[in-house]
């Protein structure tokens, strides 16, 4: 998620492979590190094809493969429900990002303002505008009806994934930072459906307990 990239970069060029931000790498980086499994981090990122990354951390837009191999290792070592913590807690930490060095102090001010419908509706927006740079090939849309709801259509983290139950926190977890920040502090999002579980697509829920 990057609002200072021109749409044009979300492909690699004829016959090449999506590209994703380095976020959903360093952040994974970070989450690993901050918690008990850091331990583990050079065997995951081994069995990813990616030990370069934590001698030399990426800088630049990242083939979408191997984001999808970063998140089958972490399954495959840690077992799906420490890996799903830890998409989590590496998408709030996106979200973290996108606030601090990515999205205008102004604008995230004018959005707290606004009546709780509108915000919504223009976070939307922004959220599908630089969709390009972390769903790679993916087809992201939103649907801003009751309840809001992002789709994810070629999701990179649950991509060949089979599982009883959702495997995309990491997405849900950056919309849902973005939404208690600058929309309705008591949002929580929910993936109730993925591609894992043998959906057609992978839906996210916004849902607001405050009403």
């Amino acid at each position: 998620m990057s609002a200072n990239e021109p749409h044009h970069q979300t492909a690699g060029g004829p016959g090449q492979p999506a590209r994703i931000g380095p976020n959903a790498i360093l952040r994974v980086i970070e989450a690993l590190s901050a918690g008990p499994d850091a331990y583990a981090t050079a065997r995951i990122f081994a069995q990813a094809g990616l030990s370069h990354y934590l001698e030399t951390p990426p800088t630049e837009m990242v083939d979408e493969r191997e984001v999808t191999a970063l998140h089958q290792a972490l399954r495959a070592i840690l077992g799906v429900k420490q890996a799903r913590r830890i998409g989590a807690d590496a998408g709030r930490r996106i979200g973290d990002y996108l606030l601090a060095n990515r999205i205008p102090r102004p604008v995230q001010r004018l959005l707290k303002l606004l009546p709780r419908p509108l915000a919504a509706r223009v976070l939307l927006k922004a959220i599908e505008k630089n969709s390009w740079t972390f769903a790679g090939s993916a087809r992201f849309s939103t649907q801003p009806s009751r309840p809001t709801r992002f789709i994810l259509d070629g999701s990179r983290v649950c991509l060949d994934a089979r599982s009883p139950v959702p495997l995309c926190d990491f997405y849900g977890a950056t919309f849902e930072r973005l939404f208690r920040e600058l929309v309705d502090t008591e949002v929580r999002v929910v993936e109730v459906q993925c591609q894992a579980t043998d959906n057609a697509v992978c839906v996210f829920e916004v849902r607001s307990d405050s009403r």
